[in-house]
């Protein structure tokens, strides 16, 4: 994959969620290693999230991972946690601020989840 499908992919992933009551601000930093390598950043900030294909230096937290690996990180088949403790993922700056984005991306399965079941209820 290159870095522009990469970026996309996981854009559209990131803006499933709902994110209306997540009132903190977030500054992710993501650093693809590997195969498409590049920076891309998620921002939340007043219930509005961000995605943008630039570095952010006043980040809270930078997460390095290949490509393969934060995808399946994103669409829920990998979880972030284990990513991290297996050594998929790497972590620098503010735990806490990690997890919060591991919410974000929890958020994301929830809201596929009503939109299925509501799906089901129309037919």
């Amino acid at each position: 994959m290159t870095y522009e499908e990469i970026f996309e992919a996981a854009k559209t992933e990131f803006m499933k969620s709902d994110v209306s009551s997540f009132k903190q601000h977030l500054a992710v930093q993501i650093d693809i290693i590997g195969e498409g390598e590049g920076a891309f950043y998620v921002e939340l900030k007043d219930g509005q999230l961000y995605v943008e294909p630039y570095e952010y230096y006043d980040r809270h937290v930078k997460l390095i991972a290949t490509a393969k690996d934060f995808l399946k990180i994103v669409n829920g088949s990998l979880n972030a946690v284990m990513a991290y403790t297996t050594g998929k993922l790497r972590i620098e700056g503010d735990l806490g601020k990690a997890l919060e984005l591991q919410q974000i991306i929890e958020n994301i399965k929830k809201t596929e989840k009503k939109e299925q079941k509501a799906a089901k209820k129309k037919k």
